[in-house]
């Protein structure tokens, strides 16, 4: 049991020594033996890894879509339709487009409805526009058109909501 312990703190001291002295980890010959290692094992591993990495990036991906259409609003096949700084935006002027069109073949909706959804419905193409602008301007013109695109879109969801009586 001691001569185990000795040799124990033998080799704990010149661990400590060669951490002490500055050896390196990763030395040339480590590195060259590891090459030739994933050269012998590498055309073996491959096509075995290969399937598996393929399959989990994958659905990595689909993930990371199913994420962006979540935080957008809207179905993922829908999701290259909206792009760039401005998708989110562009994302719900949609919505309010479509709320618009239910607002019109709404059996309750007014002469005064389907006025506010053909004016909503012009204002929205401005907003539009203004966006797809935006996305060509330096970054705080951008991000201040966007602060009045937001303020203006939510004026007139809560509109839409009033007058779909939600």
């Amino acid at each position: 049991m001691a001569r185990k312990a000795k040799e124990n703190t033998a080799t704990e001291s010149k661990a400590k020594k060669k951490q002490d002295v500055g050896e390196a980890r990763i030395t040339p010959k480590k590195a060259k033996n590891a090459v030739a290692v994933a050269k012998v094992l590498g055309p073996a591993v491959l096509p075995v890894v290969a399937p598996y990495a393929i399959r989990a990036a994958g659905a990595a991906r689909e993930a990371y879509d199913r994420y962006q259409a979540r935080k957008l609003g809207v179905a993922v096949d829908q999701l290259g339709e909206y792009t760039g700084r401005g998708a989110g935006l562009h994302a719900r002027i949609a919505g309010l487009v479509q709320g618009l069109g239910e607002l019109r073949k709404s059996g309750k909706a007014t002469d005064a409805d389907r006025k506010f959804a053909d004016e909503a419905q012009s204002t929205l193409e401005q907003l539009s526009a203004t966006v797809r602008a935006a996305e060509r301007m330096p970054a705080p013109r951008r991000k201040a058109a966007h602060r009045g695109v937001t303020g203006e879109l939510a004026r007139l969801e809560d509109q839409l909501l009033h007058r779909l009586g939600v």
